[in-house]
This record gives structure tokens, sequence and C-alpha cells, in this order.
């Protein structure tokens, strides 16, 4: 099993940026398709954005293309999300997943806030 581990929240402020990590211990990185979604209170949890294992293809919600950028480096076990241009409703729990056809694994979460 994978275990996954998220950094990088914290606050920020209206028009901001931040860079979001996952690191992956415990089985094979590269293997899994990753995913990064987000969960505010009283919501449902949302994707925000994939990557397939080979890092190539990707995809993002509709509300966050162009200002929010997915990645992988497979050497160091680690996602990334580059988010730009936050606005307050984007306030949550980051969190990341990974997946192959057989299993699944969600790390802890990371909190996200956005105030001026």
């Amino acid at each position: 099993q994978v275990q996954l581990v998220e950094s990088g929240g914290g606050l920020v402020q209206p028009g901001g940026s931040l860079r979001l990590s996952c690191v992956a211990s415990g089985s094979r990185f590269g293997i899994y398709d990753m995913g990064w979604y987000r969960q505010a209170p009283g919501k449902q949890r949302e994707l925000v954005a994939g990557i397939v294992s080979d890092g190539i293809t990707t995809n993002y919600a509709n509300s966050v293309k162009g200002r929010f950028t997915i990645s992988r480096d497979n050497t160091k076990n680690t996602l990334y999300l580059q988010m730009n241009n936050l606005n307050t409703g984007e306030a949550c729990v980051y969190y990341c997943q990974a997946t192959t056809a057989q299993y699944g694994s969600w790390g802890q979460g990371t909190q996200v806030t956005v105030s001026a």
C-alpha cells in the first residue's frame, strides 16, 4: 500500500499562489494515477486535477483551468499542484489520491486558507 502525505497549504491573499506537494512512500509511485481533490465543509469532495502514471496526460476541473498546474516527479515520489490566482471560494482542505485499477489511497489533507 502507498502512504501519502500532503504539505504546502497555508494562508494566502486573494490572487496569491501556493504550491502543494504530496509525497508517496511504501509502494512504487510510478504505477499510480494521481489526483488532487478538495473539500469544503458541508460539501462533497471534488476533483481539482489528475495526472496519469506516466506524467503526460492531465485533466482539470473547468474552474481551475489556466490557473492550476498538476505535475509529478516519479524520481522523487512526489506529486505537485501549483495554484495561481486563488480566490476565497477555494479555501478548503486539499487531498491527494493515488489509484490503480484495483486500489486507491488518500492522504490526510492540507488546509488552504484564502483571505485578505
